[in-house]
Formats: structure tokens, sequence, C-alpha cells
């Protein structure tokens, strides 16, 4: 999806990302799918994951981390004829795996929030070391 997640300048344990939907992004004219939606949330999540236990081990690059669990919950339709804001932060963590809860914005208004729990790979997983 390629959403670009990077520290909140006011706050670098909050990740933040914007991106813009496309016409086919769309579940219908003029609102954003919610599988859409929900792989944002993924994505901006498990990358929160990686940035927080990059820094709780004080390496210089992230493990790589994969999905355990996640949810979402759609609070109102979510505009597709602008940009949209991803803000995430890390709510519980262990050595090897991060639980992050997450939202999605349009203009000030939360459209979805999700939480997830992600794990870091070791050697021999098909995901480890890809980035």
């Amino acid at each position: 999806m390629r959403i670009g997640s990077r520290p909140d300048p006011a706050d670098d344990a909050v990740l933040v990302a914007e991106w813009t939907p496309l016409p086919d992004h769309e579940a219908f004219a003029g609102v954003v799918n919610g599988g859409i939606l929900g792989t944002l949330l993924d994505c901006h999540a498990n990358w929160t994951a990686a940035w927080h236990l990059m820094r709780a081990r004080g390496v210089d690059h992230p493990p790589t981390t994969v999905t355990l669990e996640y949810a979402i919950r759609m609070r109102r339709p979510t505009p597709s004829n602008g940009p949209i804001r991803l803000r995430a932060r890390v709510v519980d963590a262990e050595d090897d795996r991060a639980t992050v809860e997450a939202e999605i914005s349009s203009g000030e208004t939360v459209t979805a929030t999700g939480r997830g729990t992600f794990v870091a790979v070791k050697p021999g997983h098909p995901a480890y070391d890809r980035w």
C-alpha cells in the first residue's frame, strides 16, 4: 500500500501516515472499501510494532514482524474524496511482540479504529529479514 508510516513529530512513540484513495479503492461512490481500510490499519500497525521493537532492542533496523491477530471497527463511512490519516501507538509489548491500537480519520473525524498484535519472526520463517 506504500503508506509511508513515520514518527509523529509531536510524539515519536506514535506513528502517522497519510494516504489518498483512488476510485478503485471505493466500496461504492464516495466511500472507501472496508477491506482496504483493514489492510491500511494492518500495515500501519505492523510497522508501528516493528518500529517499537527496533527501538526497544536498541538496533538500527526493525525486526520483521507478522500479524498474529487484528480487528477493525468501522465507526462511520470513510470518504474517498481526499486523503485519510492513520495514527498508531503500541499499548503493550514483550520482547518479541507488540500490541498496537490504531485509527483512521478523514478530516477531523475518526472513521475506523483497530487493534492488533504483531510478532517478530525468527530465522527460518518465510518472512524473516524481508525489510
